[in-house]
């Protein structure tokens, strides 16, 4: 929409700057019309970013789930990029952080529209902490409706770990490939990680959290750039006059 509508404008003024000036005027009248231009072209962003706002902002938010106990939602979260749940595990203390392949991944990847697997697929970062070592062990999962899978197990600095939960490698040996290792290893570090609560009962509570957080962030930038564009229109404006 908004490329059609700078099209327009652009189109609408091309005759007026296809008129050839009066010599002594050209410089004024060029940069008149150029600012001209540029007025049409914010107006009709304005417009339309203010018609989105609206219209995302009106979007009804899905029923509130809570985590499954004994998880507990960090304070905040919703605002960071950090940890969503924590819980304590004897003397150990979990945290998990949630995002979508979509954010790992842009332009998706698996069906050509995507929009399925974006919704059912997300991606946890499950750190257990001891008391001790200043260390985590780290836990990189598939999450779906039904079922949860294991894609990495690392050792990370707690600095590291704190620091992104982006998919990145780490700073020391990540650890072999998971569908390497043997089936009793894998069946064994699946155990662990499912005594400890991780597995597909967090699903709802995460899909709804994460559903949120993105509809925050979508209306945040429709304002923002909103009044971004304002700002750059109400300068341009005022020098001119």
């Amino acid at each position: 929409m908004w490329r059609r509508a700078a099209t327009t404008a652009t189109a609408a003024v091309s005759g007026a700057l296809g008129r050839r000036p009066c010599p002594l005027m050209s410089y004024s009248a060029g940069a008149g019309k150029s600012n001209s231009v540029s007025s049409v072209v914010n107006s009709m962003l304005l417009r339309s970013l203010k018609e989105h706002y609206t219209e995302v902002s009106k979007m009804t938010p899905p029923p509130k789930v809570n985590p499954p106990s004994p998880f507990i939602v960090m304070k905040g979260s919703i605002d960071t990029d950090g940890p969503v749940l924590r819980r304590t595990f004897n003397d150990e203390e979990i945290t998990i952080y949630v995002t979508r392949l979509a954010t790992i991944l842009p332009g998706g990847v698996g069906d050509d529209d995507g929009t399925d697997d974006d919704i059912n697929q997300l991606f946890l970062h499950v750190s257990v902490w001891k008391p001790q070592p200043d260390v985590s062990l780290h836990f990189l999962c598939g999450l779906y409706p039904d079922a949860l899978g294991i894609h990495s197990v690392s050792m990370r600095p707690k600095a590291e770990a704190e620091a992104s939960y982006l998919i990145v490698a780490p700073s020391k040996y990540g650890g072999p490939v998971f569908e390497e290792l043997s089936e009793k290893v894998r069946d064994g570090l699946h155990s662990y990680i499912e005594e400890r609560g991780i597995n597909e009962s967090l699903f709802p509570f995460l899909q709804a959290w994460l559903y949120v957080k993105d509809h925050r962030n979508l209306v945040r930038w429709f304002k923002s750039v909103g009044t971004f564009i304002s700002k750059e229109k109400s300068l341009k404006t005022s020098s001119s006059s």
